[in-house]
C-alpha cells in the first residue's frame, strides 16, 4: 500500500497526464524525500534564527554590557536589523533562485545561516572587546537576515513544485511545522541547561551553548538539501529554454505580478504577532514585561513549549483542511479567532499564575494555526514558476519588516511607556484584522496547478 494511502491522504497517482511541455509529476518517494529535505532545512533555519529571541536577556548581558532596558533594547535592535537585512537576501536570492534554480541556493543559504549563528555563539562578551562585542553581533544578524530573506520563500517554493496540486497545502505544511519544532527544541534546550547548570553559568557561558549546536544541524541539512534533484517545474521551465532573463523586472513590471506582490506584503500581517510575539518574544516577554507577575526563565520557556506543541499538532490538520475546503475559509476563520481571542488570552496570561499563562498561550497557538499553515502554500501559489521565488520573496520580506522584525523592539518600548501589558494583544488583533481584509482580495487557489509564466 502507497504511504499516502496509509496516511489518509488522497493519491493523486490517477490524476490526468501532463499538458504537453507542462512539468511531469514527482513520485511519491521522491515528493516525501522534498518535504522531508524542505522541512529539516527549515528547522535549521529556524532554530538558528529562533533562538536569538529565545536567549536575549543573555546576549543582553554578555554582549551589550546589561540586561537592563537599554540592554534589552539595543538587544532586540539587534533583532530588527536583520529583518532589515531580509529585503537584500530577498532580491539577490530570489534572483538567483529563479535564473538558475532552488536546490543549490538553499543548501547555500543553509550553510551561511548556520555558521552565523555559530559565530554569534563565539562572540567575546563586551567586557573582552568592548564595543567591538556589539559590533559583531549586528554584523552576524545582517548575514542571518540575508540568508533567511531568500530561505522561506524558495523553502516553501522547492516544496510547493514538487506537491502535487491536490494535497500541496498538506506536503508545504510540514516546512511550517518544521519551524515551530525548531523553537521547541530551542526553548527546550535552554530550559535544560538553566535548569542545570543554574542561571549564573548559563548568564557566564552556557547561552553559547544553543547557537554553536547549529553545527551540526547545519551540516545535517546540507546533506539532505544537496542530494535532492532540482523541481519538475523549474526542470521544465529550463527544459524549454523559457527561464525568465530577468525575473526581478518581470515581476516587478507587471500589473498582475505587482498587486500579487502587495496582497504578499499585507496577507501575513497576522504572522508578525503570531509568530514572533507569540513564540520568539514570548519568553522575554513572561520574564521582563508582568511586573510583580514576572516569571522565571525556565518557567516562561515551558509556557512557550505548550503553545509549541500545540501548534506542531495542529498545523498538519489545518493544512489538511485547506486542501479540502480551500484557502481563503482557513485564513479568515483563523483571523477572526486571533481577533476575538488575544485580548481575554492575554489577560490570563498576564496574571502571572502558570496554569492560566499555558492555557492562554495554547488557545492562541491553536488560533493562529490555520493561517501559519495556508498564509506560505497560499502565497507560493499566487505566482508563477517563472518569477515565484522572487517575488513571493520581496513581498514576504517587507512584510517581515513591517509587522515581524520590528515586533520584540515595538512591544518592548510600547509597554514601557503605556505601562500596559496588553500592547501584544492589540497588535495581535490589528494585524488580524489586516490579514481579514486581505483575504476578500484574493482569489481562491486550492488544488490549481501552478502556472508556468
Amino acid at each position: 500500500m502507497a504511504t499516502s494511502d496509509r496516511l489518509g491522504i488522497p493519491s493523486d497517482r490517477h490524476e490526468a497526464a501532463p499538458r504537453p511541455g507542462a512539468a511531469v509529476p514527482a513520485d511519491d518517494r521522491v515528493v516525501r524525500k522534498a518535504t522531508v529535505a524542505g522541512t529539516v532545512g527549515s528547522f535549521v533555519e529556524w532554530y538558528d534564527y529562533g533562538i536569538y529571541g529565545l536567549l536575549v536577556t543573555y546576549l543582553a548581558v554578555n554582549i551589550m554590557g546589561n540586561a537592563d532596558s537599554g540592554g534589552l533594547f539595543l538587544t532586540n535592535l539587534g533583532f530588527l536589523i536583520s529583518f532589515l537585512a531580509r529585503p537584500f537576501g530577498s532580491v539577490i536570492c530570489g534572483y538567483l533562485g529563479d535564473r538558475l534554480g532552488r536546490k543549490r541556493l538553499l543548501a547555500t543559504l543553509l550553510v551561511l545561516i548556520s555558521g552565523a549563528t555559530a559565530a554569534l555563539g563565539l562572540i567575546p562578551s563586551r567586557a573582552t572587546i568592548g564595543i567591538a562585542a556589539p559590533a559583531l553581533l549586528v554584523l552576524l544578524r545582517i548575514l542571518q537576515g540575508f540568508s533567511a530573506g531568500g530561505e522561506v520563500a524558495g523553502a516553501m517554493s522547492f516544496v510547493g513544485e514538487y506537491a502535487p496540486d491536490r494535497r500541496r497545502n498538506f506536503m508545504m505544511s510540514f516546512i511550517a511545522v518544521g519551524s515551530f519544532v525548531a523553537l521547541l527544541f530551542g526553548s527546550t534546550l535552554s530550559a535544560v541547561l538553566i535548569t542545570a547548570l543554574g542561571d549564573d553559568a548559563m548568564t557566564s557561558w552556557a547561552w553559547r551553548v544553543p547557537f554553536l549546536v547549529a553545527v551540526p544541524l547545519g551540516y545535517v541539512g546540507f546533506y539532505i538539501r544537496s542530494r535532492l534533484e532540482e523541481t519538475p517545474h523549474f526542470t521544465a521551465l529550463r527544459e524549454q529554454k523559457s527561464v525568465a532573463r530577468n525575473p526581478l523586472r518581470e515581476a516587478l513590471t507587471s500589473k498582475r505580478h505587482l498587486k500579487a506582490i502587495a496582497l504578499t506584503i499585507f496577507l501575513p500581517a497576522l504572522n508578525g504577532p503570531g509568530y514572533y510575539l507569540l513564540f520568539v518574544y514570548m519568553p522575554t516577554y513572561l520574564k521582563t514585561s508582568l511586573g510583580d507577575h514576572n516569571f522565571s526563565m525556565v518557567r516562561a520557556l515551558l509556557v512557550t513549549a505548550c503553545s509549541l506543541v500545540a501548534i506542531v499538532i495542529c498545523i498538519p490538520l489545518m493544512a489538511r483542511l485547506s486542501d479540502r475546503v480551500g484557502r481563503k475559509p482557513v485564513l479568515a476563520i483563523s483571523a477572526v479567532a486571533m481577533a476575538v481571542v488575544s485580548y481575554p488570552m492575554f489577560l490570563l496570561i498576564t496574571t502571572g499564575r502558570f496554569g492560566l499563562a499555558c492555557l492562554g498561550t495554547v488557545a492562541l497557538a491553536i488560533s493562529f494555526s490555520g493561517h501559519a499553515a495556508v498564509v506560505h502554500t497560499m502565497l507560493a501559489e499566487m505566482f508563477p514558476t517563472s518569477v515565484r521565488y522572487s517575488a513571493y520573496s520581496i513581498g514576504f520580506s517587507i512584510s517581515t519588516v513591517i509587522f515581524g522584525g520590528s515586533a520584540p523592539l515595538v512591544m518592548t518600548d510600547l509597554i514601557e511607556s503605556t505601562g500596559s501589558n496588553l500592547i501584544p494583544a492589540f497588535a495581535s488583533m490589528l494585524t488580524a484584522v489586516i490579514t481579514l481584509v486581505t483575504v476578500a482580495f484574493l482569489r481562491e487557489t486550492k488544488g490549481r496547478p501552478l502556472e508556468a509564466h
